[in-house]
């Protein structure tokens, strides 16, 4: 598997857990969808999941949790803004973080086979 594309993934997730940690315009977006309570814990999710994503080349089990993880979470994130009718371009990051970690989970899994 591609370490870029693991690397690529952990760091943009790394650096949305902490948007959604600090920033205003993450608290504004989650009031928007109605989730404003879930907000620290989708960051934290987001945080320790890119962190588990590099650490996976140390653990690869590590890896594969936080992979699947990502993979539930932007799903998630996708169908929420697929339900607040937000624009194609909006919903387009998280439907392609959800894709990338899925296909990260799946060759990992394949690789312990």
């Amino acid at each position: 598997m591609n370490k870029i594309i693991v690397l690529c993934s952990g760091a943009v997730f790394i650096y949305y857990g902490l948007l959604c940690l600090i920033t205003n315009h993450m608290m504004i977006e989650f009031k928007r969808y109605g989730l404003s309570r879930f907000r620290r814990i989708v960051g934290v999710l987001e945080l320790l999941g890119g962190l588990g994503l590099l650490l996976g080349f140390y653990y690869p089990i590590v890896s594969i949790l936080a992979s699947a993880g990502l993979t539930v979470l932007m799903f998630l994130g996708t169908m929420v803004r697929l339900k607040t009718k937000d624009p194609l371009w909006e919903i387009i990051p998280a439907f392609t973080l959800m894709l990338i970690n899925g296909y990260i989970f799946f060759q990992l899994l394949l690789r312990i086979r």
